[in-house]
C-alpha cells in the first residue's frame, strides 16, 4: 500500500533536522506516541528508536496477530540533513513501512514528507494490516508534528 505524509513546520531545515537529530526530542516524540518503553540511538546520521507500544486500541483482528504490546523499530539513514531512508518493522512479524522521509524549504519553513509503502505478508488480511500501519504512521507523524512544533518554540 503506498504511503505519503507531510506536515509543515515554521523553521528552516537545518532547524528541522537538528531537532529530529536529537535524542531528547526522538525521546519526548515517542512518550507522546503513547510508548511503554523508549530507547533511542543516534550516532552521526543514524537514528534508531526502539519502542514498546500498547495495542488496546487497534482492531481485534489485528490485536490478534501483533498482541497485547507490539515492539515497533524505527530506522532513518540521513544522506544529509534533507533526506533519509526511512523503515518501521516490528521484529518476528512480516509486516512493516520504508520508504524516504525528506525536508523540503516551503517558504521561511521546512515540509517534513514521508513518500514509502507499508506492506503485510499475511494471507487474507494483509491489506487491512497495511492500512492500519498506515493510519498508525500518519497519526504518530502528527504527534511527532505536534511535539516538533512546541519543541522549536522553545518548550523542551
Amino acid at each position: 500500500m503506498k504511503l505519503q505524509h507531510s506536515v509543515r513546520y515554521d523553521a528552516p531545515p537545518g532547524e528541522v533536522y537538528a531537532m529530529l537529530t536529537d535524542p531528547a526530542f526522538r525521546e519526548k516524540a515517542s512518550w507522546a506516541q503513547g510508548a511503554e518503553s523508549v530507547d533511542v540511538t543516534i550516532s552521526g546520521t543514524t537514528v534508531a528508536i526502539e519502542m514498546v507500544q500498547p495495542t488496546r486500541d487497534i482492531p481485534a483482528f489485528a490485536r490478534t496477530f501483533a498482541g497485547d504490546t507490539v515492539r515497533a523499530v524505527q530506522a532513518e539513514e540521513w544522506d544529509d540533513d534533507r533526506a533519509a531512508a526511512f523503515s518501521v518493522s516490528s521484529p518476528g512479524k512480516p509486516a512493516g513501512v520504508h520508504g524516504t522521509r525528506r525536508l523540503v524549504a516551503d517558504g521561511a519553513g521546512t515540509l517534513d514528507t514521508f513518500e514509502g509503502e507499508a506492506r503485510a505478508r499475511i494471507p487474507l488480511i494483509g491489506g487491512r494490516i497495511e492500512g492500519l500501519l498506515g493510519t498508525r504512521l500518519k497519526d504518530g507523524w502528527d504527534i511527532e508534528h505536534g511535539v516538533g512544533v512546541a519543541w522549536l518554540e522553545g518548550e523542551r
